[in-house]
């Protein structure tokens, strides 16, 4: 997919008329950007966007994220453990002490 991001407000209107134009294109809009199918017609209007716009406008190329592939099944059952517990307003560094789920301070330097 394309991530087209947008920093200005004549980019934002751009993108919103682009993407009324060609919904057939547009994966999802959010607000400032837009996720587009991975076609040479999007690629073409992410560009036409961007040569307008210049600076004002950022195009990345994405993939779906498939958490059973980049994420580590610790994490994965860390996350859902933690969304199941019992007090909501537990913080996740008490939550995980005294158990197998990785601590914050592991995942946060641990790159997927």
């Amino acid at each position: 997919m394309l991530l087209v991001v947008t920093y200005s407000q004549a980019a934002r209107t751009t993108l919103r008329n682009i993407c009324r134009t060609h919904e057939d294109v547009v994966v999802r809009r959010l607000g400032r950007a837009a996720l587009f199918e991975e076609t040479e017609l999007a690629a073409f209007l992410a560009l036409r966007l961007r040569e307008k716009h210049d600076a004002d406008v950022q195009i990345e190329q994405t993939e779906p994220f498939n958490e059973f592939a980049a994420v580590p099944e610790s994490v994965r059952n860390a996350a859902e453990a933690y969304e199941s517990r019992e007090s909501p307003a537990t913080p996740y560094s008490k939550f995980a002490v005294g158990t197998d789920h990785p601590s914050a301070d592991a995942m946060r330097d641990r790159e997927l």
